[in-house]
């Protein structure tokens, strides 16, 4: 009896540790809140003071606690001090905890300890936010929460033009806020996963209160599924040019409404006079950039010239750029340095060469340079997101068809605004986009051709 006993308890402890590896693999999230989050939580409790000496994140106390320590306590080692914690919080991707900084640290010295913390406590990784002045937020994710992204649950979003388009590599959403960020460039190598992000980034805009103007020089293949929810669209470089200058006239009617009102903002009007928010979404920007011809260059040097005057003064009238490409930057010709200055958010993808990670996030952060050169090509929608503050973060955009990202447009098409200004370049969705005629080839090749005189 006794044996049988015996093999039960010991069935049932392999049982439940093959469960756990199970679940470590195929459910992280139940992994970490069962063992992962518990082990980690006393880690940090046991070796947090002699990680932070070690890690040089610790400064001699002030004289008066010196004294204190020395008096009081009757001890003659006066210890280094560490930040203290205040709080500690868990999620269900790993552990937040509130940091007081002492005076002599700053929390760049926090974030460049990063990588020795996240090896000294056993987490996937840890990213060091400011809170406020003297506080910093250690993020710890206990997994790679990349691998397969479930986006969290947003409440209620905290801005009008505010869309949730990725998972942040610490767990949460990183998030599409015009208002902050007016204009964005979007860079990426075939196959990379951008085309997924604009998906993602149009479906979200599809319920808002905003009109989408959409660019795309490939004949439309990228964007001509969702004119449903466009209020206008260029598939062509001649049409592009026009459908911009249509938007530079449109930029100077608002810009006569704020002057009128004496007002120097959009969001300073009565919403009855608002005008509505234009989102302008250009797909493989160097398309509207090269040439063939002489002949063409200008029109391109116009195309280019009222894209910077939307870029840099756009944004008080509500209207915001949307610029994806493979490349960007000054080989493209005239006019592409200056516009890219303006363009304050990037997003870069897996490139194929490291100029390209330069020219969307050289001047923002070198080590954000380097982390997009890393990208696994077996990881389509990783990529790295940053701004001109200096802060960047790796990104995962969850997978989502074009067939879903359409049929969001449809459901939202009667949110679709009319503009005047643009009415000559507002699609018909009843009219496919690239809709080419197809050829019956062997009755073509059998037909015989007329006698040439």
């Amino acid at each position: 009896m006794s044996d049988l006993v015996t093999a039960v308890e010991v069935s049932g402890a392999l049982a439940a540790a093959g469960g756990l590896g199970y679940a470590k693999v195929r459910a992280p999230r139940v992994w970490w809140s069962l063992v992962g989050a518990p082990v980690a939580r006393v880690r940090f409790a046991v070796t947090y003071r002699a990680t932070m000496d070690v890690c040089g994140l610790t400064v001699q106390p002030s004289r008066v606690r010196a004294f204190m320590v020395r008096t009081v306590a009757r001890r003659s080692d006066v210890l280094p001090v560490p930040p203290k914690v205040r709080r500690v919080r868990y999620s269900s991707t790993g552990l937040r905890v509130t940091l007081r900084l002492p005076a002599g640290l700053e929390p760049a010295d926090v974030s460049a300890a990063s990588a020795r913390l996240r090896h000294a406590w056993g987490v996937y990784s840890v990213a060091v936010v400011e809170s406020k002045p003297g506080f910093v937020e250690l993020r710890m994710t206990g997994y790679d929460v990349l691998r397969r992204v479930r986006m969290p649950r947003v409440r209620k979003p905290a801005g009008p033009l505010v869309v949730p388009v990725a998972l942040r590599e610490d767990g949460s959403a990183f998030v599409r806020d015009y208002r902050a960020v007016p204009h964005a460039l979007t860079l990426g190598a075939n196959q990379s996963g951008k085309s997924m992000y604009l998906r993602n980034l149009i479906k979200g805009l599809a319920s808002l209160d905003v009109a989408l103007v959409g660019i795309d020089c490939k004949r439309g293949v990228e964007q001509g599924r969702f004119t449903s929810r466009f209020s206008g669209f260029a598939t062509t470089p001649d049409e592009a040019s026009g459908l911009l200058d249509a938007l530079v006239g449109e930029m100077e009617s608002r810009f006569d409404l704020l002057s009128l009102h004496q007002v120097s903002d959009v969001w300073e009007l009565p919403v009855s006079l608002r005008p509505v928010p234009l989102v302008v979404l250009v797909d493989e920007v160097a398309e509207l950039f090269l040439t063939s011809a002489k002949k063409d260059e200008e029109r391109r040097d116009r195309m280019v010239m009222q894209m910077i005057r939307i870029a840099q003064m756009a944004r008080a009238v509500g209207i915001y750029l949307e610029v994806c490409g493979q490349r960007f930057g000054s080989e493209l010709g005239r006019g592409a340095t200056m516009l890219r200055a303006q363009l304050t958010g990037r997003v870069v993808h897996r490139v194929n060469d490291r100029q390209t990670a330069e020219m969307g996030l050289g001047d923002i952060s070198s080590e954000a340079m380097v982390a997009a050169t890393q990208i696994a090509p077996d990881r389509p929608g990783v990529a790295v997101a940053g701004d001109a503050s200096g802060g960047w973060s790796r990104i995962r955009t969850p997978e989502i068809s074009a067939d879903d990202t359409a049929a969001a447009c449809r459901k939202f098409a009667h949110l679709t605004p009319n503009i005047p200004a643009l009415a000559s370049y507002r699609p018909n969705p009843s009219i496919p986009v690239g809709d080419f005629p197809t050829f019956d080839f062997a009755t073509t090749l059998a037909t015989p051709r007329p006698a040439t005189e």
